[in-house]
């Protein structure tokens, strides 16, 4: 089922993820709506706030940009090398980032809760090395270059309400400052919308 993705100005794009401690068939629907919202919009991850849920839980599936690309990924699963498409669409629930020497690589990024072609250039760590449960529960542990390790970081703020623009230099934000003010317009106007509704 697609799911509804949240626009910026959303309080729920603020809030910190809930640790999941139930493994169940609810979760598992949840994460497999989001991977097919992810491909209906064409999106290279999906964080559960996208989705007005306030869990630490998100989707990646980053096939089509490697096939685009054509870039070459390193990528350790569990102390053995594993080829990236093996991994897709993966599924991070509790996830937690583990200190790996890295350095910045600046990049564009857009994100789907910011529609209108807003893309930013952001630094963030080359490698990323994380522990987290998969949709059963069970934990792994994952290291990763490249845009594997980009999304990673991307949709992990999100888990923590950190958005994209807040990675990026002030200057560079206010390149889109008209296109913001307009879709926290937008947002304002749906939410209040969605709030005369349930009085009605």
């Amino acid at each position: 089922m697609h799911l509804r993705v949240t626009l910026y100005d959303e309080p729920i794009l603020r809030q910190e993820g809930e640790l999941v401690s139930l493994f169940d068939a609810e979760l598992k629907k949840l994460a497999d709506d989001m991977i097919e919202t992810m491909y209906h919009i064409d999106a290279a991850g999906l964080a559960a706030q996208q989705v007005d849920k306030a869990l630490q839980l998100c989707v990646i599936d980053i096939s089509e940009s490697v096939k685009r690309k054509g870039e070459t990924i390193t990528v350790n699963l569990d102390g053995k090398q594993v080829p990236v498409t093996l991994l897709m669409p993966l599924v991070l629930v509790n996830p937690q980032l583990l200190p790996v020497a890295s350095k910045n690589i600046a990049y564009e990024e857009g994100c789907m809760s910011f529609p209108g072609g807003i893309w930013i250039e952001i630094s963030r760590p080359e490698i990323v090395h994380i522990k987290y449960q998969d949709i059963q529960g069970a934990s792994h542990e994952l290291k990763c270059d490249g845009v594997l390790a980009r999304c990673i970081q991307h949709e992990y703020d999100h888990l923590h309400g950190i958005l994209f623009i807040d990675r990026a230099e002030r200057r560079d934000v206010m390149r889109f400052e008209s296109k913001l003010k307009q879709l926290k317009r937008e947002t304002r106007d749906f939410l209040r919308a969605q709030a005369k509704k349930s009085h009605s």
